[in-house]
């Protein structure tokens, strides 16, 4: 869409050129765009689909980041749940596309709101105010724990690097996260980039649901930052045995990894990690 990243005017001061007169300097900058996105659902017909959930990501592959969403949220199983997604013309002018529109299946049910939980999303946290474990452990319809899945340490190790080489929008503004899908040998097989960690993951499982690819069985997920609880709830509802972070994971991600039986290895940089659950799945 051309709509990732935009160009703005910034002063750059620089404290060590000060003395020969280079110490601030106008200049354009690229930046990460950030707009929101508002998801609707509903059956068919006219006027039937209502607002689910607003959040607020960089724009590109909204139609996956929907139906990830709608897919870890529980609401659908798979593609076969959705008739038509599709982006809708918002209320801006010019029309900037800010909503996606998805008519469910026959059969499938819609999702009933309830003031008590909150879909406003930031680019910062998933779904706010979500933290009941067992919410998600009723509901995930993948048991990863039997998942066969073996990769070495130094496989890990340069998964990384990889996921960064392919960041195209992050060399640009350095203000995006990434989640890559990766095989066991190591093979990049989708990454997406966004400005919420939650998004770039709904990003990749949305890509997958709609490819006919769940349960991504056997394959890890990697995440350009933390490991949160929601990010380790939404690789299980796909069925990823393993996810990988280059940061740390929070306490309910470790206990919500040991009760699906997944994989969960934190500080990922270099040749060192930390493996916080399922360190079978980790060979020599």
């Amino acid at each position: 869409m051309g709509r990732a990243t935009d160009r703005r005017g910034v002063l750059r001061i620089d404290l060590d050129a000060a003395g020969d007169g280079r110490g601030r300097i106008g200049r354009q900058d690229n930046l990460a765009v950030e707009e929101p996105l508002e998801i609707r659902v509903g059956a068919a017909g006219p006027g039937r689909r209502r607002p689910l959930a607003v959040t607020m990501r960089t724009p590109g592959d909204d139609l996956d980041l929907a139906i990830g969403f709608l897919l870890t949220e529980g609401l659908i199983r798979s593609a076969e749940d959705v008739h038509t997604a599709q982006l809708c013309a918002g209320a801006e002018t010019p029309n900037t596309y800010n909503v996606v529109d998805v008519v469910l299946s026959p059969g499938v049910p819609e999702p009933v709101t309830d003031p008590s939980r909150n879909f406003y999303t930031t680019s910062s946290c998933g779904v706010c105010g979500k933290a009941s474990i067992d919410s998600v452990r009723t509901r995930s319809q993948f048991a990863v724990r039997d998942d066969p899945l073996v990769v070495t340490a130094e496989l890990l190790a340069g998964l990384p690097d990889r996921l960064r080489a392919a960041q195209r929008a992050f060399d640009r503004t350095g203000g995006l996260h990434a989640a890559g899908l990766f095989t066991p040998d190591g093979e990049l097989v989708v990454l997406r980039e966004d400005v919420g960690r939650h998004n770039a993951v709904d990003k990749v499982l949305g890509w997958a649901t709609r490819e006919g690819r769940l349960p991504l069985a056997g394959h890890v997920l990697l995440v350009s930052g933390r490991a949160s609880f929601e990010l380790t709830q939404k690789a299980w509802m796909a069925g990823v045995p393993l996810l990988a972070a280059v940061s740390a994971p929070s306490t309910l991600a470790v206990e919500l990894a040991e009760e699906a039986g997944m994989t969960l290895v934190g500080f990922l940089r270099g040749p060192t990690m930390n493996v916080y659950a399922g360190a079978a799945r980790i060979g020599e």
